[in-house]
């Protein structure tokens, strides 16, 4: 099991996920954690596997998806560019490499195990589509540590891990990047393993954070 200050968001049994949380990206912003707090409550309306639920936090203006599939649940909460660039600054690294992560589309990412058995991703195997129906792979986070490592900086947080195997009621969370700009629509198609065999789903419809928050 990865540690707190080896990853942004290690996989967490159900009886500390408590503690790990009050390390974790959702308490470094107030109304980021206002939308998790708020997401609690909604997922105790989730239906059968396969829904989709969209959730529009009206103290922000922004959107947050989650889907339910077999042992899997995934969500996907929208982050402004500036929330980005305020985490990365926060670190103290370089104007460029907080430019170049601010200039993305990135989601925060909540994957949990939901079942009695064992269950596994891996980013590597996912893939995002743009408007036009092109498919790309998602950068993943060893992609991201060795460019930065390339840039002279020795930094690993906030990223979603590569891929994890979960013990039932295990999670992690992360950002996921798109080089998108702010506004775009798009499809996730996400991959697991569950119960010996391969799951493909998609989460149709997402739309990227817009440039600047919608209560502005």
């Amino acid at each position: 099991m990865l540690s707190p200050s080896a990853t942004i968001a290690p996989s967490a049994s159900a009886q500390t996920a408590r503690s790990i949380t009050a390390t974790t990206w959702i308490n470094q912003d107030k109304t980021l954690k206002y939308i998790i707090l708020s997401l609690l409550l909604w997922a105790s309306s989730m239906a059968s596997a396969g829904d989709l639920q969209r959730y529009q936090d009206p103290a922000t203006g922004l959107t947050t998806w989650k889907i339910q599939e077999p042992g899997l649940s995934l969500q996907l909460i929208q982050l402004l560019p500036d929330y980005i660039t305020a985490v990365y600054s926060a670190r103290g690294l370089p104007p460029s490499l907080v430019k170049t992560m601010a200039s993305h589309c990135v989601f925060g990412t909540i994957i949990k195990n939901e079942s009695d058995e064992q269950l596994s991703y891996r980013v590597a195997d996912w893939r995002y589509v743009t408007e036009d129906g092109k498919s790309y792979p998602i950068k993943t986070k060893t992609e991201w540590v060795k460019e930065w490592q390339d840039q002279g900086v020795s930094f690993r947080w906030s990223i979603l891990p590569d891929d994890q195997t979960f013990e039932p009621g295990d999670w992690s969370q992360g950002f996921t990047t798109i080089p998108l700009p702010p506004d775009s629509s798009l499809n996730l198609i996400y991959t697991w393993r569950y119960q010996g065999e391969n799951h493909t789903g998609t989460l149709e419809g997402l739309r990227c954070a817009p440039a600047q928050s919608p209560q502005n």
